[in-house]
């Protein structure tokens, strides 16, 4: 049940935190980048419908369909955030009705726009779930055939950035190009940095100590083996382990003081994959 609950929270805290972001950064300066609240954007421009309620709309007709053709399973995490960020982006624009940007900082605001989204998209994506919209159409296409939808979305992306030129203003539409560039970058990196870990090489003359320090202490595993210096010649033991950033920091201090002739090699790594880490 903590469990249970502490996923619910960071459920409704990633998906807020892009809703904050999209509402009071992206839709009051109008940039375009990124799928149903860039095409949002747009179409708000027409005075017919707000963004916040064409995203609501859009949202909810994209669920709707993802419900019928992937099924209960796909509504159980995805169906959350979707209406969680619909509603709230509604909210927002009811409760702090906003007639222009925050400040007089175009730049400032494009970071804020792209930061906080690009932070709540990462949490999502970590923990395996989403915050719908093109997303839902990327799981439709995988299902049903082979076609290469990351470069699809990242075509519908770039078409609706695009227009923001056309819309808006070349300034508006730089921007967007802008956002869209780094929007990714920064997903990617927010999700290496979550899982980054610290992969271990330790040659060494006695494994023993140090093997009982991992084990014991730090709570984790290591595996020997055997080998040979290839210019003493003299017999080496190579201990590899894979430890979180603050074990890593305790070993490499243990090592430093009580072997110091060791060789330490140690490498960042955001895909280890077994027990202790991540599963399959």
């Amino acid at each position: 049940m903590k469990d249970k609950i502490k996923y619910f929270l960071m459920l409704t805290f990633s998906t807020l935190l892009i809703a904050f972001g999209t509402y009071f950064f992206k839709f009051t300066n109008n940039f375009t980048f990124g799928g149903i609240t860039g095409l949002a954007v747009l179409v708000a421009k027409t005075g017919l419908i707000s963004a916040s309620d064409f995203n609501l709309i859009m949202s909810m007709i994209l669920l709707l369909v993802g419900l019928v053709i992937l099924g209960k399973k796909f509504a159980a995490k995805t169906a959350y955030c979707s209406i969680l960020l619909s509603f709230a982006l509604s909210a927002m624009e009811r409760i702090f009705p906003m007639d222009g940007a925050l400040t007089e900082q175009p730049m400032l605001e494009l970071c804020f726009a792209i930061a906080l989204p690009a932070l709540g998209s990462a949490i999502l994506f970590n923990i395996g779930a989403s915050s719908g919209g093109t997303d839902i159409i990327a799981m439709i296409l995988k299902k049903y055939s082979s076609f290469d939808i990351g470069r699809a979305l990242m075509i519908s992306d770039a078409v609706i950035t695009a227009a923001g030129f056309f819309i808006f203003d070349i300034e508006t539409g730089l921007y967007s190009v802008l956002g869209l560039a780094i929007r990714s970058f920064m997903i990617d990196n927010f999700i290496e940095s979550f899982n980054l870990s610290k992969y271990f090489n330790v040659v060494c003359d006695d494994p023993e100590p140090i093997c009982d320090f991992i084990v014991h202490t730090l709570s984790r595993s290591a595996s020997v083996c055997h080998a040979k210096g290839a210019y003493s010649g003299k017999d080496k033991y190579i201990i590899f382990t894979a430890l979180n950033r603050v074990q890593a920091v305790r070993l490499r201090n243990y090592i430093r003081q009580n072997d110091p002739e060791a060789f330490i090699l140690i490498s960042n790594t955001s895909e280890i994959i077994g027990k202790g880490f991540h599963s399959v």
